[in-house]
């Protein structure tokens, strides 16, 4: 009944082809309307990642505990740098040029207004010139009037005397600076602003951090620049722009030079563009009308459309040219192609969609997005390929025939050459396809065993500038460096965080926070801070609050309570580890507002919980300070105390949400593969009368996915959000690739009853195809690996690997997997009493 639907769908399209044009055109218009209403938010419709425990711990930390020790870091700071590599930025000029910077800023009301107080501004030149001015109370305005009145030498000695070796000022001059030297290459300006206190957030207003910007922007020498959001921007911005100029260009030129060399026919290749081009449009255009955020479907979505549109072209085109015979007309072997393929497109769009839509159990709420919009383009890609693109061509066809044009060429695979190597596949399966089915299972298996020790990043950053080569191409294709890069380089190389330069996480301790053993198993996790750096230590100040800290503050306060501690310390070491709950009770009673920020006390007086809060440096990367905070609470839980500690701040709740991802993504794999293999199992039995053919197709994917994984390890891509979310890419190909190969061997099989003769015909005619489906989508995207950017090139790579790896299982490892099926099995079900015909053509 399927084939019967299908053959009068077919039928119609390729005899009414104007009128299929024409709907089309009609629908995709309509389509195009959708796109104006797409949602590009990746956090649409709720937040992007379901609850982890960091982030239940966080929320509950804010609900329990009290922020009057936060008040003091409700300031969030930017800094202003300045840089001359020839010059002196400590003359008096550059000085003068700094108070005058801030004098310009300050007259835009998003700075002036937002600074935390009179005093928000840090740097060398007021430093200098509050001494010149004799008041270190001195305004901006009295400051530059002092500045200007005091001569280059009096300047440069006002410098060497103040910046010495025990000046607190060093910490806005870069390493390469000598304490008491009149000069140095660059130096920075802290702008302090009021903030809503998040902990770790930099936090800074926006609109004053786009004042900065701009004005950093006006200056040419010395060099003025900073690091925020807006230059950020920029940096986003003139990597899209290289991007066009350089990447797209050479995958555009790749990926038609490459559609021109297989199909060797212009109108070949624009139908087939476009057919690539309008699935692209239905899949925006179905999710703008449906009201689905697009999210990372920005990114994954043409990716994983545009190949399996480019596959679906080659196979409905090369079984064009394989079908039509040297008297025949243009729609009937146009009909008997699309018919022939339509069943395995179809299988591949219902298996593909089972795989994306098994991503709707993950915990990430854009991740269940990006499921929903590719299976909404899958499926549109096969409506366009199997209506619009026949329809295309049989009226381009039609045309060109009518004015004289040869509209007959050869299949992509029956060349002598291509033939030959494609059909060395079948000549191990012949003699060695035992052989190949172990090696190819013990790689595959040793691939998957490498996923625990892939490397795991929350993002990847550049930290390399871009090769000489790419900047020195001629004209508009010469990547143009981002002076960003740069900057942050240097920066990061030269400048040593301060206090400036820190932020705030936290560690909730839950369990029995009232046991003797519970405040010493606190002190070994703010030891282990402090061991780690995760804990940036700044002269004169607790880098870590905790309870104890508290109640070291308290009891130099309060001998009523200092007496209390010291009772309650058996062994001396200044930890209490004896009627812990009577401490708390009265440092509540001393110092309930600094005890609340660290003990959590009911109503009824029960101890709950307690917190740390650990000053952290933000120069830090944010794995490194969320494995910090994990082995400080590993520090707590391991004693005598039932103690259960969990890293809390947003560093340690952007991990938890990587491995929560990560975790998901195996899951879906894992649930992907299984609803496909009962659905192909199911699927075949209908179709081909045989279950097993179904199994026999499933096991390839299996071997890709672990091939992908084990490359990705040899090669060194790391599992970050953008990678793993692309492991669905995986499945998809090699769900693609594989019932191509088995979908043609069944109908060879029924044609010729030979099983090997069945082998080459499927391997030559369909490998073909395949082979140019991978040429053209892996040319493209090896064209990213030309992007400085190692989070670009990690996905040109992985994807590289996902499409070459399908390829060379689909036509090397699935010929012995079939040749062994066709052995073993009853394949009198599929090839039922068809005698065996001569291989050497395909042609009905």
């Amino acid at each position: 009944m399927v084939r019967d639907v299908l053959d009068r769908c077919i039928d119609a399209v390729t005899s009414h082809n104007r009128i299929v044009i024409v709907v089309l055109l009609l629908m995709t218009a309509g389509m195009v309307v959708g796109m104006g209403n797409l949602d590009t938010s990746s956090q649409a419709g709720g937040g992007d990642v379901g609850e982890t425990t960091a982030e239940r711990k966080a929320a509950y930390i804010d609900e329990h505990y009290g922020d009057g020790s936060d008040r003091r870091e409700n300031v969030s700071v930017a800094a202003v740098y300045v840089r001359a590599e020839d010059g002196n930025v400590l003359s008096k000029a550059a000085l003068l040029e700094s108070l005058e910077y801030q004098r310009a800023v300050l007259e835009n009301e998003s700075v002036s207004a937002a600074l935390a107080d009179e005093r928000g501004i840090t740097g060398v030149a007021n430093v200098i010139a509050t001494r010149a001015a004799g008041d270190r109370n001195a305004t901006l305005e009295e400051q530059i009037a002092a500045l200007e009145s005091t001569d280059d030498d009096e300047v440069e000695a006002l410098v060497a005397e103040t910046l010495t070796e025990e000046s607190g000022a060093l910490s806005l001059l870069p390493r390469s600076y000598d304490p008491g030297s009149a000069t140095a290459e660059s130096r920075r300006t802290v702008f302090r602003f009021e903030t809503d206190g998040t902990a770790e957030s930099a936090g800074v207003p926006s609109d004053a951090q786009r004042a900065l910007y701009e004005a950093a922007t006006e200056r040419d020498d010395p060099n003025y620049f900073t690091l925020g959001e807006h230059a950020v921007g920029d940096l986003n911005r003139q990597m899209y722009d290289n991007t066009v100029t350089l990447v797209l260009p050479v995958a555009l030129a790749l990926i038609l030079g490459i559609l021109a060399f297989t199909y060797r026919d212009l109108i070949d290749v624009v139908v087939g563009m476009i057919g690539v081009v309008v699935s692209i449009v239905w899949m925006f255009g179905i999710l703008g009308w449906l009201g689905v955020s697009a999210g990372i479907t920005m990114i994954i979505g043409p990716v994983m459309i545009a190949g399996i549109s480019i596959d679906f072209g080659f196979h409905v085109f090369m079984r064009y040219r394989e079908q039509r015979g040297s008297d025949e007309g243009i729609r009937p072997p146009m009909f008997r192609s699309v018919r022939s393929v339509a069943v395995a497109l179809v299988l591949v769009t219902v298996t593909t969609a089972i795989g994306f839509l098994s991503n709707v159990v993950n915990p990430v709420n854009s991740i269940r997005n990006m499921a929903i919009g590719i299976t909404l383009g899958v499926i549109s890609a096969f409506v366009i390929f199997v209506t619009l693109v026949p329809a295309l061509k049989i009226s381009l066809d039609g045309l060109c025939e009518r004015v004289g044009l040869e509209r007959r060429k050869e299949p992509l695979g029956h060349g002598r050459y291509l033939r030959r190597a494609l059909g060395g596949s079948v000549g191990l399966a012949k003699r060695a396809a035992p052989v190949v089915i172990v090696v190819a299972l013990v790689a595959g298996t040793a691939g998957a065993m490498a996923w625990p020790a892939l490397d795991q990043a929350s993002y990847q950053q550049q930290t390399e500038p871009v090769d000489d080569w790419k900047t020195e191409l001629p004209g508009p294709m010469a990547w143009e460096e981002s002076a960003f890069i740069e900057n942050r380089l240097y920066v990061t190389e030269q400048y040593q965080s301060s206090s400036d330069d820190t932020g705030r996480s936290q560690l909730l301790i839950e369990g029995d926070v009232t046991a003797d053993a519970a405040l010493e198993q606190v002190d070994s996790g703010v030891e282990r801070a402090h061991e780690t750096g995760v804990a940036f230590d700044r002269q004169g100040t607790d880098s870590v609050v905790s309870p104890l800290s508290v109640m070291k503050v308290a009891a130099a306060e309060n001998e009523s309570f200092a007496a209390t501690l010291e009772a309650a310390d058996a062994n001396d070491d200044g930890i209490p580890d004896r009627d812990i709950e009577s401490v708390y009770d009265h440092l509540f009673a001393v110092a309930p507002d600094e005890a609340s920020q660290v003990i959590e006390r009911t109503d009824e007086g029960e101890y709950r919980s307690l917190r740390l809060l650990v000053t952290v440096d933000r120069s830090e990367t944010a794995d490194e300070r969320a494995d910090g905070m994990q082995a400080a609470a590993a520090a707590i839980e391991d004693g005598d105390a039932d103690l259960t500690a969990t890293a809390a701040g947003p560093a340690a709740v952007m991990q938890a949400e990587l491995s929560e991802v990560t975790e998901g993504i195996l899951y879906v794999l894992l649930l992907a593969l299984g609803v496909i293999a009962v659905s192909l199992v199911g699927i075949y039995r209908l179709t081909e009368g045989s279950a097993s053919l179904g199994a026999v197709t499933v096991v390839p994917i299996v071997l890709v996915a672990g091939l992908v994984i084990g490359s990705m390890f040899l090669l060194d891509v790391p599992l970050t959000l953008l990678t793993a979310l692309l492991m669905s890419l995986v499945v998809g190909l090699g769900i693609d690739y594989n019932i191509h190969v088995s979908d043609r061997f069944a109908q060879e099989l029924e044609r010729r009853g030979s099983a090997y003769e069945a082998l080459e015909a499927a391997v030559v005619g369909t490998g073909g195809a395949l082979l140019g489906s991978t040429l053209t989508s892996a040319a493209a995207f090896l064209a990213l690996l030309l992007h400085p950017h190692p989070q670009i090139e990690s996905l040109g790579l992985l994807v590289v690997l996902a499409l070459v790896t399908s390829f060379l299982v689909s036509v090397l490892v699935l010929p012995s997997m079939l040749a062994l099926w066709a052995r073993y099995a009853d394949v009198s079900r599929v090839a039922g009493d068809a005698e065996p015909t001569p291989a050497t053509t395909v042609d009905d």
